[in-house]
């Protein structure tokens, strides 16, 4: 569930806004998106993975609120980092350049 949007962080690009299925988001007059309807949130992390400035946190619970700060997220490095785990964000490893998951090579074009 959509937890913090960090307004530090956010560059008010409104991406979240656009991308998420579900409308959990609303504007403010500046620009800076807020959590409006979190209970709508389905944990889809795609909002967290969109945002170019790692300004969100999605928790992984779907179905219960987890209440942190930005703070908190911010000393244990893990606010936006969805979007790098997953490898979006120009620089980074995408996932599956490293997954060895056994049955990946029979998925993934071969490689010359």
């Amino acid at each position: 569930m959509i937890e913090v949007v960090s307004q530090q962080r956010c560059i008010e690009c409104g991406l979240c806004v656009k991308v998420c299925p579900t409308n959990v988001f609303d504007r403010t007059e500046t620009g800076l998106p807020v959590i409006a309807r979190q209970e709508d949130c389905q944990t889809c992390f795609i909002c967290e993975v969109y945002c170019p400035a790692d300004a969100l946190y999605v928790s992984p619970f779907a179905d219960m609120e987890q209440k942190v700060t930005e703070e908190e997220l911010i000393a244990v490095e893990i606010i936006g980092s969805w979007r790098e785990t997953v490898g979006w964000g120009r620089g980074r490893t995408r996932l599956a350049e490293i997954d060895e998951t056994p049955f990946i090579d029979r998925i993934l074009p071969r490689r010359s």
